[in-house]
Parts: C-alpha cells; sequence; structure tokens
C-alpha cells in the first residue's frame, strides 16, 4: 500500500517546498510516498489520466469530512489496511472538476477555512506525517 499526494501546480514558494521536502523524507520511514505535482489546468485530465480503478481516491476538499488528528490516524490505519493504494489530491485554485469528484472515494477537510491550494501542501503533508507518529505511538503528538 502506497501512499500519494498529488497536488495541482507547482509550489512556487521555496520556504514551503523546503518543508514539503522535509516531510516527504520524514514520511518514507513509516510507509512508501509520493509527491506528485500534475500542471495547472481548468480541465482535470492531468489528475484522472493517473488514477487506476483500484485507488482509493479522496479529494482535500472543505466539504469533506474534518478529523482530530487521532481520528485522522486511525482513518489512515483503516485506509492502509484495506490493501488499496492511497490518493490524497489537493486541488489547483480552479478547484475539481465534476468528472474528480465523481471519481473520487471520499473528501477529507482540513478545517472549515479557507487556505491557498499552496499553504495547504504543507498543512496534509505534516498531518500525514503526524498520523503516522500516532500510529506508532511516538512522542511527536501531544494529546
Amino acid at each position: 500500500m502506497k501512499i500519494t499526494l498529488m497536488v495541482v501546480g507547482k509550489t512556487t514558494d521555496t520556504r514551503l517546498q523546503t518543508l514539503i521536502e522535509d516531510y516527504q523524507q520524514r514520511l518514507k520511514h513509516y510507509v512508501p510516498f509520493e509527491f506528485v505535482v500534475v500542471p495547472e489546468s481548468k480541465n482535470d485530465q492531468a489528475i484522472l489520466s493517473r488514477l487506476t480503478p483500484a485507488m482509493d481516491v479522496v479529494l482535500l476538499d472543505e466539504r469533506g469530512q474534518e478529523f482530530r488528528s487521532i481520528e485522522l490516524a486511525d482513518w489512515l490505519q483503516k485506509k492502509m489496511n484495506s490493501g488499496k493504494d492511497l490518493m490524497l489530491i489537493i486541488g489547483g485554485p480552479f478547484g475539481f472538476s465534476k468528472e474528480v469528484y465523481a471519481r473520487a472515494n471520499g473528501q477529507w477537510s482540513l478545517s472549515r477555512l479557507t487556505f491557498s491550494h499552496q499553504m495547504i501542501r504543507i498543512m496534509a503533508i505534516e498531518q500525514i506525517y503526524r498520523a503516522m507518529t500516532i500510529l506508532r505511538n511516538e512522542p511527536y503528538h501531544h494529546e
């Protein structure tokens, strides 16, 4: 089982890119992890072309399910137990097309607040890392 975080458009802030790269390296100690960037476009063919029928596809979307960090860890554990590759997708400034919503198996919201699609990348990857440390009972997360 692999976790992929797909994002639309390049990360334009080098400080954010450095943080993303740091968390990518950290995550590789826990689970096969990939960070994929697809070109920004008003249609979502770049997203849809990378999806396979066997993937569990979850969109990061403001209307999605919200979790506390421990709940997210439990949710990720269930996803990993399924044996399917998990594809988490952060859209670009135009959001997602109806076709991408139709293909998704679920939606995850980091908050009801609106964040830039640049900032949400670091927030999502950090929460995935936090969930992995929770699952391993490591001291990163304090409850």
